[in-house]
């Protein structure tokens, strides 16, 4: 019983527990840049290979994008005009491994070696230092953990996963995934060879027309905006944003124009409040058909109100196009969010309202306080107001034919 006990411990060590700390929560990796800015880093794992990687770097350099590869130490080693070509063209070059096999099916020592030996033969072809190192299927075990730390390499993760290995994916079907999903500091995960890149190659140069068409910038890892180890700053970001996700699932709320990047996320509700009369002398009476927009907190924070507020004029017309195309919004009479952000939205166009004393009022107050400190922003948040539109001086404003000028915005 005993020596069953102590295997047991050894295995939770040896595989349970990377697994959740570094394999699950990614502590002490790099994953994923700041959102201040619409920039992200494509990465792509398991080449080079002359049938497929040359078709994803014309796509890149047609595009004028940069991105990071995680090379196979003996294929760059079988084609280093390869590895010459992405280093001319802009593009970094760091270790996937000398293996491509599971690290929990490796031996340990095996396992230990792999990055360290990686990196030495992959820097031999190109010429230069070898920095960071993702091991195959981001997968961890103690010895790959240690393998690492001896080598002097950063583990590095990826924050959303293109997918486009599976089997059951079509080229289109992994273009959509990414362009629903991206953000801003998005650190991208696609092959260029391998299974992978049955999907990638097809759909790599309208995918990266689509991310330039909608402001994005395709950076390497090391010119990523804020990209830094997971440590417990980042975690509590991402534990917030669990918490949202979970609350979007509950009440139903989707990301304005179905984009996770959109500033906004919108729902159908009934009217929260009593005794409300909008300025031109309407009443909204409770229970009102309306739609509440909930503002998406970490690209407000990193943004910075100033950035957030050019933003928001281009984001309110993706939830003025969804009031119109959406069914469950169409009824929608009032436009309205409850939030401490009441002088931003003031500028853009809403007007606002006090909110009465009361457990609603505290309770939305606590929680600007927990997102203000989960973020690194001052804790003292603003009283929480409601501001409010009717839905014709919403469309007025952000519809197609709206006036979305700052001053039409003012009050």
């Amino acid at each position: 019983m005993k020596r069953r006990w102590w295997a047991l411990s050894a295995l939770g060590l040896y595989l349970a527990l990377p697994y959740a700390l570094v394999q699950g929560l990614n502590l002490g990796l790099l994953r994923e840049g700041l959102r201040a800015r619409r920039e992200l880093a494509l990465t792509f794992d398991d080449g080079p290979d002359p049938a497929t990687t040359p078709a994803v770097l014309d796509a890149l350099k047609a595009s004028g994008a940069q991105a990071t590869f995680f090379v196979l130490a003996d294929r760059a080693e079988a084609h280093p005009e390869l590895v010459r070509r992405m280093l001319t063209e802009g593009h970094e070059v760091e270790a996937h491994a000398e293996r491509h096999r599971h690290a929990w099916i490796r031996s340990p020592w095996g396992a230990f070696r792999d990055p360290g030996g990686a990196a030495r033969r992959i820097a031999a072809v190109k010429g230069s230092p070898v920095t960071r190192h993702r091991p195959p299927h981001g997968a961890y075990t103690l010895a790959t953990w240690l393998g690492q730390r001896a080598a002097g390499l950063r583990g590095t993760h990826w924050s959303l996963e293109g997918q486009d290995w599976r089997g059951d994916r079509t080229p289109a079907q992994v273009r959509e995934r990414l362009e629903r999903l991206v953000v801003p500091g998005a650190v991208i995960v696609l092959h260029d060879a391998g299974p992978g890149a049955r999907n990638t190659v097809p759909l790599l140069p309208d995918l990266l027309a689509h991310l330039k068409a909608r402001g994005y910038r395709l950076r390497t890892l090391s010119d990523l905006d804020g990209l830094e180890p997971v440590g417990g700053a980042a975690l509590k970001r991402r534990a917030i944003l669990a918490v949202d996700a979970a609350y979007d699932r509950l009440g139903r709320i989707f990301p304005a124009g179905g984009r996770a990047d959109n500033l906004f996320r919108v729902a159908r509700v009934a009217f929260p409040q009593r005794g409300v009369t909008l300025k031109d002398g309407t009443p909204v009476p409770f229970g009102t058909p309306a739609a509440e927009f909930h503002v998406n907190n970490p690209q407000l924070v990193d943004a910075g109100p100033r950035a957030a507020l050019r933003q928001a004029a281009l984001d309110f017309r993706e939830v003025a196009l969804d009031l119109e195309r959406c069914p469950e919004l169409r009824g929608a009479q009032v436009v309205f969010c409850l939030s401490s952000l009441g002088p931003l939205l003031d500028i853009r166009g809403f007007e606002n309202h006090p909110l009465p004393q009361g457990a609603q009022r505290q309770r939305l107050h606590w929680w600007a306080t927990v997102l203000r400190r989960a973020y690194g922003s001052d804790p003292d948040a603003r009283p929480t107001t409601l501001s409010i539109l009717s839905r014709a001086d919403f469309l007025r404003l952000y519809g197609p034919d709206g006036d979305r000028s700052e001053k039409s915005g003012a009050r």
